[in-house]
């Protein structure tokens, strides 16, 4: 009874051995493309950021254009003093804020933003976007009769 039993389990094993080797073939040919695809992928990012850090070091070499002055992000450069930026902090916006009279809906208006935006910044809750600094530090460069008629003509 047990030769047998033995046999079963020795035919069971060998069918299942055949069952499983077409399978098995089919994942490790996909197991190798997969290989091949991810090496290719190392390459190509390997390649880019080559060119990334040739395009940085052009950049940074590169003389500064009048364009790339006017866009930087953070600061923005005053009329009167050709090396000196002007940085938004949150205490410039509440003296600037102060020193115009304006409420922050006022000054909201002025800068087009909302007046919780204004509270934010000024709390330093909140950062404005960096696109928008230029233009919120212009605003507040502005004397108060130009800050009151621009929000005159808004509100119009």
């Amino acid at each position: 009874m047990t030769t047998f039993a033995d046999s079963m389990k020795k035919e069971i094993a060998r069918v299942a051995r055949k069952e499983l080797r077409d399978e098995l073939t089919d994942l490790r040919k996909t197991s190798i493309t997969q290989r091949a695809d991810i090496a290719a992928l190392k390459k190509q990012v390997k390649g880019l950021q080559v060119q990334l850090g040739q395009v940085q070091r052009h950049k940074a070499t590169a003389p500064r254009t009048a364009d790339d002055m006017d866009t930087a992000p953070a600061t923005v450069r005053t009329k009167g003093k050709p090396g000196r930026k002007v940085v938004f902090t949150p205490e410039r916006l509440k003296t600037q804020r102060a020193r115009l009279a304006l409420t922050q809906e006022q000054m909201a208006q002025l800068l087009g933003v909302s007046s919780l935006s204004i509270w934010k910044w000024e709390s330093g809750g909140a950062k404005p976007r960096a696109s928008r600094v230029p233009q919120i530090l212009a605003r507040l460069a502005l004397g108060r009769r130009e800050a009151l008629s621009l929000l005159a003509t808004s509100e119009a």
